[in-house]
C-alpha cells in the first residue's frame, strides 16, 4: 500500500475530504467532520484508523503489523502497518470498517446525505 492508494480508497468514500490540520506532514480524511483515517504523508510507514472495541484487540492479537492507535485513544484506534506485514486487502477492508463506524455516528439527517439517491 501507499499513499497514493490509500488516498484513491479514502476519497472513493461518500462525503470524504481530505485536510491537514495538523500540520502538512499528517494527512487527515474525515467524513461529515469526524477523522476515519490518517497518515503521516513522508513516510507513511502506517495509517491510523478508527475499529470496533473488541474487533481492534482481536487483530492486535492475530497481526503484529496493527498496534494501538498511535497518538490516539488505543481503544477505539489501530495503527496498521503499510510496509507488507498487513495484507493491502486486509488494509482495505479495515479502512471500510473504520469510514462505517464513523458515518453510524453521524447524524441520521448527514447519513442520509451520504447515501446514493435510488
Amino acid at each position: 500500500m501507499n499513499i497514493e492508494r490509500l488516498r484513491q480508497l479514502c476519497l472513493r468514500k461518500p462525503g470524504a475530504i481530505e485536510e491537514t490540520p495538523f500540520g502538512p506532514e499528517t494527512l487527515v480524511f474525515k467524513v461529515g467532520g469526524k477523522i476515519f483515517a490518517l497518515a503521516d504523508i513522508d513516510l507513511f510507514n502506517g495509517v491510523n484508523l478508527k475499529c470496533d472495541p473488541e474487533r481492534a484487540v482481536e487483530l492486535r492479537e492475530e497481526h503484529g503489523g496493527i498496534t494501538p492507535g498511535y497518538h490516539m485513544n488505543k481503544r477505539h484506534w489501530n495503527t496498521v502497518s503499510t510496509d507488507g506485514s498487513v495484507k493491502d486487502l486486509l488494509i482495505e477492508e479495515l479502512l471500510a470498517h473504520s469510514y462505517a463506524l464513523v458515518v453510524a455516528s453521524l447524524p441520521k439527517q448527514v447519513q442520509a446525505s451520504l447515501q446514493p439517491e435510488a
